[in-house]
């Protein structure tokens, strides 16, 4: 089922999972995705791998949830350093295993380049990947957006212009990077509206499990960290255990924000871990929402 239909019933449930590095690694996977399927999500996407090389994993492992469980698949495809021609093949193969879903993306440029210039003649952008997709294929496509600006945009203005393009030439839904202040993600939607764009917008929400790697990811991503958020990481900065849950308390209190403010749906990047998302989930116990449905199912 297409993802834009889903959406009808919303708040939806979604998970996000990444490729391992290695084959022996998919079986882990599945395992994790199987575990969170008690909570009935709407759908669950899978990411491209970086660099090309775990591409071909992610395409099975979609696979896997389109064949093997109850969950629709929506996939990942990141158009740096490919050509035309491969983009277009991946996506014929994606439509021939019955993948009604894609999230389309510039993806990262290899890492000895600064820009998004490609080693390979091919999309540059994720709005020319868009434009390909709504002219060859009748997939749903989902699109990123950035609470906080995309790194590489000069201001929120031209953020939210690029963004528009995005809707414009064919995305039916987005999904934000990871934030941790709601206010971030409201003020966003506000100008989202404002500039006329009225596709549904999906909060992409991160539990924190570690200090080291939220610090990392930030960076790469250009999101920040609220410093009374911050401040207690940094007080327990040695206990992971301690870092994560309050990792869960920060994100449960982010979801009940977010369902009250009657958003379309809540998107957790897990991780390829179950715990953290599984805590806050059966956590929460508001009428309605997408956790009350999980335990009602």
């Amino acid at each position: 089922m297409k993802i834009g239909n889903i959406l009808q019933n919303k708040p939806t449930l979604s998970f996000e999972f990444f490729p391992p590095r290695s084959e022996d690694g998919i079986p882990s996977v599945h395992r994790v995705i199987e575990r969170l399927e008690e909570f009935h999500p709407d759908f669950v996407s899978v990411t491209y791998g970086a660099g090309g090389g775990t591409r071909a994993f992610t395409e099975e492992i979609i696979n896997h949830v389109k064949r093997e469980t109850s969950m629709e698949p929506m996939a990942h495809l990141a158009c740096s350093n490919q050509t035309e021609e491969e983009v277009h093949e991946v996506l014929v193969r994606l439509q021939q295993a019955g993948i009604e879903n894609v999230i389309a993306l510039r993806g990262d440029p290899p890492r000895e380049h600064s820009t998004s210039a490609p080693e390979v003649e091919g999309f540059l952008h994720a709005t020319e990947l868009i434009e390909h997709m709504k002219g060859s294929f009748d997939f749903c496509i989902a699109a990123a957006c950035y609470p906080e600006g995309h790194p590489e945009s000069p201001s929120l203005e031209s953020d939210i212009e690029y963004t528009k393009k995005k809707v414009d030439l064919g995305a039916d839904l987005l999904i934000t990077q990871l934030y941790y202040d709601n206010s971030d993600f409201f003020d966003f939607l506000d100008r989202v509206r404002k500039a006329g764009i009225d596709v549904p917008v999906l909060p992409g929400l991160l539990p924190i499990v570690s200090t080291s790697q939220i610090r990392r990811i930030t960076q790469l991503c250009g999101a920040s960290i609220p410093d009374e958020l911050n401040a207690k990481l940094e007080e327990n900065d040695d206990y992971d255990g301690a870092v994560r849950e309050i990792g869960i308390e920060h994100t449960t209190r982010q979801v009940e924000e977010l369902l009250a403010a009657g958003v379309d749906g809540i998107h957790f990047y897990v991780l390829n871990r179950s715990y953290s998302v599984s805590k806050i989930l059966k956590g929460l116990d508001l009428p309605g929402t997408v956790s009350s449905t999980a335990a009602a199912s």
